[in-house]
C-alpha cells in the first residue's frame, strides 16, 4: 500500500469511525429525534429522515469496510468511488421502505425523483465535504514534504562539496607558511582540521544547534584571520541560553562567507567581522556584520546563496522567520536573521564568545 493510500485510509477511519460510546450517544440522539417526531405526529418527517439516513449509514459502512480490508488497495479514488456508489445504492434501496412507511400512515409520499435527489444530495454533501477537506490537507502536507525533501537534497549537495577555492587557498597558504612561518602554518592546519571536523558530520545531519554553528563560523574566521593577517579582526558572541537552540545546518556560514568575500577581500585596509545572537521575545536575532567594502546597491541581497537562504527559511519556518540585508549609515553591512525559538531553555553552560 502506498503512502497516498495509507493517508486515505487514515482519513476515512478518522472521519467515519466511532467508538462504542460515540455510537451509543448517536443512537440515543436518533431515538430522541424519532420519538419527538412521533409525539408531534410528523410521520412524513420520520420517513424522509430514514430515506436520507439510510444511504449515509451504508456509505459509512462501505468506506470503513474498504479502509479496513488489508487486501484491497484503498486510496482517494477508491474512497470517492465507494462513497458515490454506496450513496446511490442506498438511495435506490430506501425508496421501497419510504413509500411503504408513508402508505402505512395514510400519507402521500414525495415523487421518487425528489426523494432520491434529497437522499443522495445530503449523503454525498455530508460525507463528501469532510473527505474532500482531508484530501486537500493531505496533498498540502505531501507538497510541503516534497519541497522540504528537495531543499534537504540541495543542502546535502551543498554540505558534500567543501568549496574547492576555499580548500585550495587554505592549502596554498599553508604550504607558503610552512616554508616561511612554520608556527603559523601549524595553526592554520589546526583550524582547518577543526573546521572540517565540524563541517563534515553535518552531511549526515538535518539539524544543528546555534552553538555548533557559531563554532563552525569561529573555525572558518580563524582560518581567514591567518590568511589575511592583521587585516581581519572578528568577534563572536552566542549567549549560553541560546547555544542549544535547534537551527538548520550551515545557515550562518553563507552569511559569514559573504562577509569575508564582499567585505574583507574587496577592501585593502583592516576589516572587522562580528557575529552575535540576541533573544527577542519568542525569537532570536542573529546578526553578521562587517565594515568592509560591502555589497553594491544594485546587487544587495540578490546572490544565489542568499536566495537559497530565503527559500530554506520559507520552507522550514513559513512566515515565522525573517531575513534582512542592509547597509547602515556607519558603513556597516549587516545580515540579520530572525528565527523562532523552538527550544531555547537555559542549560547553564558558558556562552561562546571569541575575539581576534
Amino acid at each position: 500500500m502506498s503512502v497516498q493510500d495509507d493517508t486515505a485510509v487514515a482519513a476515512v477511519r478518522r472521519l467515519y469511525g466511532c467508538s462504542a460510546r460515540q455510537g451509543l450517544c448517536s443512537l440515543a440522539v436518533l431515538c430522541a429525534f424519532v420519538a419527538g417526531a412521533a409525539w408531534l405526529q410528523r410521520y412524513s418527517l420520520i420517513g424522509l429522515f430514514a430515506a436520507v439516513l439510510g444511504p449515509m449509514l451504508l456509505s459509512c459502512a462501505a468506506l470503513l469496510l474498504g479502509a479496513r480490508a488489508a487486501a484491497v488497495r484503498f486510496g482517494w479514488t477508491a474512497a470517492w468511488s465507494a462513497l458515490l456508489m454506496a450513496s446511490a445504492a442506498g438511495t435506490v434501496a430506501m425508496l421501497t421502505p419510504y413509500h411503504a412507511w408513508m402508505r402505512s400512515r395514510g400519507l402521500p409520499g414525495l415523487p421518487d425523483l425528489q426523494v432520491m435527489a434529497c437522499a443522495f444530495g445530503v449523503s454525498t454533501l455530508a460525507l463528501g465535504l469532510p473527505l474532500w477537506q482531508a484530501q486537500v490537507r493531505t496533498r498540502a502536507r505531501q507538497l510541503a514534504g516534497l519541497r522540504h525533501a528537495v531543499l534537504a537534497a540541495e543542502l546535502k549537495a551543498l554540505q558534500a562539496q567543501v568549496e574547492p577555492h576555499f580548500l585550495y587557498n587554505t592549502l596554498a597558504n599553508t604550504r607558503y607558511l610552512a616554508r616561511h612561518d612554520p608556527e603559523r602554518a601549524a595553526k592554520m592546519l589546526e583550524h582547518l582540521i577543526a573546521y572540517l571536523h565540524s563541517a563534515l558530520p553535518d552531511m549526515r545531519r538535518q539539524e544543528s544547534t546555534l552553538g555548533r554553528e557559531f563554532d563552525l563560523a569561529g573555525h572558518y574566521l580563524a582560518l581567514m584571520a591567518i590568511r589575511f593577517g592583521q587585516r581581519l579582526h572578528y568577534r563572536l558572541d552566542c549567549p549560553a541560553d541560546l547555544a542549544d537552540m535547534p537551527v538548520p545546518p550551515l545557515l550562518l556560514m553563507t552569511l559569514v562567507e559573504n562577509a569575508v568575500k564582499h567585505g574583507v577581500e574587496r577592501k585593502p585596509g583592516p576589516v572587522s567581522v562580528s557575529l552575535d545572537a540576541q533573544r527577542a521575545g519568542a525569537a532570536v536575532t542573529i546578526t553578521v556584520g562587517d565594515d568592509g567594502a560591502g555589497i553594491g546597491a544594485t546587487t544587495l541581497g540578490s546572490g544565489v546563496g542568499l536566495r537559497n537562504l530565503r527559500q530554506r527559511l520559507a520552507a522550514l519556518y513559513d512566515d515565522a522567520a525573517a531575513f534582512d540585508l542592509r547597509r547602515t549609515p556607519a558603513g556597516v553591512t549587516e545580515a540579520v536573521l530572525m528565527l523562532p525559538i523552538l527550544d531555547g531553555k537555559p542549560d547553564g553552560k558558558p556562552g561562546l564568545e571569541r575575539a581576534a
